[in-house]
């Protein structure tokens, strides 16, 4: 009877995480899944949904920043460099601040010294963090203008002197309307981990 008992436990239980495990799954995008509608507020305190930021562009570009990573500051110049190629190409910038110790007056200063022209959006809870899984700043995540992921990891091989560019070849093959070859859909994303409020299940394989 007891054998019989903890047989039931025991099933019960791969039965439990298994639905976790699905759940899980479920609540994150991967490369080539469609991404589900969001809004976030911005440092103006205006709600900006995925909608409305793709509604006249080809291509988003969702950024994950930080105000206090030395690799976010190595990078900054060459997000806004980024942002000026390619904002008559259809593609729309979007920075996103998730991490948990960050305040407004903070995000709203790194704004105004780098002169950030693109939408910066409060993620104070990391669910779209989460939702993306998104493990560092800066990391980069492409979606076309069906909302499909076609990309996620870093900018390009170097916080220093990058030798390899990974975001626009993507990029310009979108733009191009060409398929990104599997091998360029996704890379290790190089900086600081985001402080998130709570544990989440990150995807550790670039």
């Amino acid at each position: 009877m007891r054998k019989l008992f903890i047989h039931g436990i025991v099933i019960f239980l791969c039965s439990f995480f298994v639905v976790v495990a699905e759940q899980k799954t479920e609540e994150s995008v991967k490369i080539d899944e469609k991404v589900k509608e969001w809004s976030l507020k911005d440092t103006d305190d205006k709600s900006r949904s995925l909608k409305k930021l793709k509604e006249e562009k080809k291509v988003i570009v969702l950024i994950f920043l930080a105000t206090k990573c030395p690799v976010v500051d190595d990078y900054i110049e060459r997000i806004n460099t980024l942002f000026k190629d390619y904002k008559e190409k259809d593609v729309q910038l979007v920075g996103i601040h998730s991490n948990k110790h960050e305040t407004l007056e903070e995000i709203k200063q790194y704004r105004e010294k780098h002169k950030l022209e693109f939408p910066i959006l409060l993620d104070p809870k990391n669910n779209i963090a989460d939702y993306f899984n998104a493990r560092r700043t800066p990391e980069v995540f492409v979606l076309n203008n069906e909302n499909i992921l076609l990309y996620r990891g870093a900018i390009d091989d170097s916080r220093e002197k990058p030798k390899k560019q990974y975001l626009r070849p993507v990029l310009d093959l979108v733009l191009d309307g060409k398929i990104i070859p599997e091998k360029q859909k996704k890379t290790r994303a190089i900086g600081c981990t985001i402080k998130r409020v709570r544990k989440a299940e990150l995807d550790r394989t670039p």
